[in-house]
């Protein structure tokens, strides 16, 4: 038994946004026959104008400046070898296979071990379980709208073919994915790997990346500002580099009896468990200077008991008047935060802004009242806001060696100054916590984090 939802075709091929409300219809599969047909409410198509996405059509990009090509080339061709399903590439070497409901299956992957001379196995089978994905509209019409997406349609059941050098690079090579349909016949997708009627279509992504390597002591950063067509800007920052170790007269796991504050990595050397705290400065000037910070919450809400669904969540908007409610620790529960202009809206009436899409809740976990933490009382919350002050540019101040904790974003926004509908500034600091583990000796692979 399926609800089967309408849609207007014609005038646009982005159906998806032309829905045909008010009409419930279920079909019975087996029977091949609607056994329940209910015409409860009269609503309004939506127009067809500004629907349309193809770039075959008449449409006007929103950013219409091209950039020029760029080639990707592996003039000795690719590193990775191809045997059926088998691939391996540098010390990997796994199967990869196609099923109807899981899509992608990654099997027996296996690393090389030099010392060992032999595969030893990390992986034996890998793939996506399930994607639930309920909608949060308890009306009559849409309190059913709760998708198993690999369940019920199937993740390999609605691949789509890959285009080459659109989706994947010129040495791309292509699998294809079978499976049989409800009547037992086999069906091809083409390039699955690496259909509801649809239109499928892929554009390149072409971004500009600002990246400097920064190595302070012992650790490498390397900082990347990625510019998006979109509009979008990413922020990222990979951790590299050597641990910081002390000596040891432990050799082994089983001698150790006390808190040696870090990890044994090797014979007599300790690598000390650390953190890592990144604050970004961002003086965001959205449409001009007036800006606000919004603060989005989801709270659990019951339905009225007019259908079968019980519950949904619903949104609470709070604009942040003080620096004092703009401090957060974000992870503890869905938190979604935007900077707007209040006083430019979009055709549709809704603030112009930008959100923050953080990556790494991470905050400091000492004492209030010790020293260390008196200096960078700014790791305290992941988020803040302040107004726009020339001389407050450094969140462990202007003179951060030897500060007595003075000085700072802490201090700062303890005036609890006016933040609403002023030229302000967003702090966002992304955190790591590093426990080391003995793969991080003698150097440690790339940690990455950041924001958008």
């Amino acid at each position: 038994m399926v609800s089967v939802l309408g849609f207007y075709k014609d005038g646009s091929v982005n159906i998806w946004v032309r829905p045909i409300e008010g009409i419930t219809v279920i079909v019975d599969l087996d029977k091949v026959a609607v056994v329940e047909y209910s015409d409860y409410e009269v609503l309004p198509l939506p127009k067809a104008m500004g629907t349309e996405y193809q770039a075959a059509s008449e449409i006007k990009p929103p950013f219409p400046i091209p950039v020029k090509p760029i080639t990707l080339v592996q003039p000795d061709g690719p590193s990775f070898k191809i045997n059926g399903q088998q691939i391996s590439w540098a010390d990997w070497s796994f199967h990869a296979a196609f099923d109807v409901r899981a899509g992608l299956v990654i099997s027996m992957a296996s690393i090389f071990d030099m010392n060992k001379g032999k595969y030893r196995r990390v992986l034996y089978k890998g793939h996506l379980s399930e994607a639930f994905v309920p909608y949060m509209d308890p009306t009559e019409g849409w309190y059913y709208k709760t998708y198993f997406d690999g369940g019920e349609f199937g993740f390999g059941l609605s691949a789509v073919s890959l285009q080459p050098q659109k989706d994947c690079p010129p040495s791309a090579a292509f699998f294809d994915g079978h499976y049989a349909d409800q009547y037992g016949n086999p069906v091809r997708i083409e390039n699955g790997f690496l259909r509801v009627r649809t239109i499928v279509e892929v554009r390149k992504e072409v971004s500009l990346v600002l990246r400097m390597v920064i190595v302070v002591g012992n650790y490498d950063y390397i900082t990347d500002w990625e510019f998006k067509r979109s509009g979008s800007i990413k922020v990222r920052v990979g951790l590299s580099g050597i641990i910081e170790a002390r000596a040891t007269h432990y050799t082994h796991e089983e001698q150790i009896k006390e808190d040696l504050y870090g990890t044994l990595v090797a014979e007599n050397t300790i690598a000390t468990n650390h953190d890592h705290y990144l604050t970004y400065y961002l003086d965001l000037d959205i449409d001009g200077e007036e800006n606000s910070l919004v603060k989005t919450k989801m709270k659990t809400a019951t339905s009225n008991g007019d259908t079968p669904r019980k519950s949904y969540w619903t949104v609470v908007r709070e604009t942040v008047k003080n620096e004092l409610d703009a401090r957060m620790k974000l992870g503890g529960e869905p938190d979604y935060l935007v900077i707007t202009n209040p006083n430019k809206m979009t055709k549709m009436g809704n603030k112009v802004g930008y959100r923050l899409l953080p990556s790494s809740p991470s905050t400091s976990l000492l004492l209030n009242d010790d020293y260390p933490q008196f200096r960078a009382s700014f790791t305290k919350y992941q988020v803040w806001v302040t107004p726009y002050n020339r001389s407050e540019v450094w969140a462990g101040g202007l003179y951060a060696d030897r500060s007595h904790g003075d000085d700072t974003l802490y201090t700062w926004t303890n005036s609890n100054r006016d933040i609403e509908n002023k030229d302000i500034v967003l702090w966002h600091m992304v955190g790591f916590h590093h426990i080391p583990a003995q793969e991080d000796f003698p150097i440690m692979p790339t940690q990455v984090m950041g924001l958008s």
